[in-house]
């Protein structure tokens, strides 16, 4: 985790270098997020946010790189013992790379791989880090529309493509065979 951490601040001091063509900025928005796929079965959505910084790199006219370093708060509600939801809380480090292409100087799309790192699992509560993968990748596919020059809102999914879950428990394999992180993100960007 601290490789890709400091892989992410060595890129954006190099981006600082050439400071005509890349431009930094903060974001924020909420989370829509669930586990799905395998036999994941009774799942619901589960409300959170995310928050961090990014650099948009200018490579040509309407492509930029965008290294992203954001807080994420993930999860889903699956029914529990008694009829009840409980809630698995998944919080993570995500640094997504995206490819971003201006279709026009207002509208643009975006795309790109992801890495997350965990930092805490709960479940109603209780400490479950034990039980989930420490690594999480992704692939991001998104929009955005640019208000100003300087203020931006977009929507975002990052569709899973690694199993969360760290074991295997006979009782659950049939309702938790192979999940993958689900999120949908809204968010607003400030560039500075």
């Amino acid at each position: 985790m601290k490789k890709i951490i400091l892989s992410a601040i060595a890129l954006m001091a190099f981006a600082f270098t050439n400071a005509q063509e890349t431009r930094f900025g903060v974001k924020g928005g909420l989370n829509i997020s669930s586990l799905v796929g395998g036999d994941v079965d009774d799942t619901k959505a589960l409300i959170g946010f995310q928050v961090g910084g990014f650099a948009e790199i200018k490579i040509i006219e309407r492509l930029s790189i965008q290294p992203e370093l954001l807080f994420s708060t993930q999860g889903t509600k699956v029914d529990g013992f008694g009829g009840q939801d409980e809630d698995w809380k998944l919080n993570y480090i995500n640094v997504p790379v995206l490819a971003k292409f201006y279709v026009t100087k207002q509208f643009t799309v975006e795309a790109g791989p992801q890495i997350g790192f965990l930092v805490s699992a709960k479940a109603d509560g209780n400490d479950v880090k034990d039980s989930f993968k420490s690594v999480d990748l992704g692939f991001n596919f998104g929009a955005g529309y640019n208000f100003t020059d300087n203020f931006s809102a977009g929507i975002r999914y990052t569709v899973g493509l690694s199993n969360v879950l760290d074991y295997n428990v006979d009782d659950f394999d049939e309702y938790y065979d192979s999940p993958k992180n689900s999120n949908l993100a809204l968010y607003a960007a400030y560039r500075f």
